[in-house]
């Protein structure tokens, strides 16, 4: 028996919890770990509803994960399913009812919908209970639905959803679709500037932002494990550098068009004017006051510094672009920021987005071949990159190739 004044505290809590984090990725994350506690669940699912269509946008799964190698995270593509009664979500989006059923393999044949057992037969999984839950506002009614799967018992038996597994979730799914709405509100912000950026860099779009933010964020996620930073660190931390990164390039909005679509080589002047967008993206999050603000321009002016210190725009006062006093070189430029001079999330991005770069296409070059940018990355490990975050992005690779394939349009 679950203590229930604990579930109402925990229940108070939570509307707290989901408000503190603004990241859609990492709030829909924290929505099902959280979901799945309050339910006993052993699975569950997001979808986000875009027009007459539901994205399933985020999924998690115990018996699986627990299939994988240790901080190994699930494998899975995105699709969309039309809102209407022929699925278990989409009947739920169109009506905005709950659904409670205790094995969606043995439906009554007079619903309309159908358990769809495709993902099942492909992962080797048994769906069974299902507790299917409208995301409703008052402002744009149902933004989404979130499915938790598999209720299961003290020994860990999958049995079906009880009626105050029914009464939690509702109260769980209210605050759950608030703090959505509000993530959603963060991202298209977040996108419509990249879009900004991408009317003057074509290179600069939001597939490539989403993925550039995705490998930071499971680099930075590993990379925080091996220097003992704590959960509660890491978990505030990786909310806010994961919009950080989205925006890494933000400063090119102020780099004439001539230099940012040349589709050659950039010559020595031209390549002086482009550095300008480090330290420019720096200055938009001027006066630094929140986490948010620094961490942004943080990643900003560092994420083109190189590991051994050809990169830029090194040591200069981002409200100048000037060289900071004492950090010159013999001919008065500023010093390029060196190995652990440059700050973590810099040397994080900077891997994160030359990985998806030359994966893919740009007018001054083919998409390259995936051994080629591997044989790359290892050569630049202690030249370009921080040669632990190589050793890192190695061990991740099937992460970073999960992200990519999630990230496609």
């Amino acid at each position: 028996m679950r203590n229930e004044t604990q579930m109402l505290k925990s229940l108070l809590h939570l509307g707290v919890e989901l408000n503190q984090v603004h990241d859609l990725d990492i709030l829909m994350e924290t929505i099902l770990e959280r979901a799945r506690f309050f339910s006993r669940a052993d699975a569950g699912s997001i979808y986000i509803r875009d027009g007459e269509n539901l994205q399933f946008s985020y999924t998690q799964n115990q018996t699986l994960s627990q299939r994988l190698s240790p901080g190994r995270k699930l494998v899975y593509t995105r699709f969309s399913i039309p809102v209407n009664d022929k699925s278990i979500a989409g009947y739920v989006a169109q009506t905005g009812v709950f659904l409670n059923l205790d094995d969606v393999y043995h439906l009554d044949k007079s619903l309309p919908f159908r358990f769809n057992k495709e993902m099942d037969e492909v992962s080797n999984y048994r769906t069974a209970s299902m507790l299917t839950l409208p995301l409703t506002t008052a402002t744009t009614g149902v933004t989404g639905v979130l499915q938790v799967i598999n209720a299961t018992d003290g020994c860990g038996h999958v049995v079906p959803f009880s009626p105050d597994d029914e009464t939690v979730m509702f109260h769980f799914a209210a605050l759950a679709a608030v703090a959505l709405e509000r993530a959603q509100m963060t991202r298209s912000t977040i996108l419509r500037i990249v879009k900004m950026a991408e009317m003057r860099d074509p290179t600069e779009t939001g597939v490539h932002v989403s993925r550039v933010a995705g490998y930071s964020v499971a680099l930075y996620e590993a990379w925080a494990k091996r220097h003992d930073v704590s959960q509660q660190e890491v978990h505030k931390t990786r909310d806010v550098f994961r919009m950080a990164a989205m925006l890494h390039d933000v400063g090119k909005t102020a780099i004439p068009d001539s230099i940012l679509k040349k589709p050659g080589k950039l010559d020595a002047e031209e390549f002086e004017v482009m550095k300008e967008h480090t330290f420019i993206g720096a200055r938009l999050f001027y006066p630094f006051e929140s986490f948010y603000d620094k961490t942004c321009a943080e990643v900003a002016v560092a994420h083109h510094e190189k590991w051994d210190g050809t990169g830029y725009p090194g040591h200069v006062d981002v409200m100048t672009g000037e060289p900071l006093e004492g950090f010159t070189d013999a001919a008065g430029r500023a010093r390029p920021k060196a190995g652990e001079e440059i700050p973590i999330f810099g040397r994080i991005v900077a891997l994160a987005d030359v990985y998806d770069a030359l994966l893919s296409k740009r007018v001054y070059k083919a998409e390259w071949k995936e051994s080629e940018v591997l044989a790359y990355i290892h050569g630049q490990s202690a030249r370009q990159f921080d040669p632990e975050l190589v050793e890192i992005f190695f061990e991740l690779l099937d992460e970073f190739r999960r992200i990519h394939a999630l990230y496609t349009s």
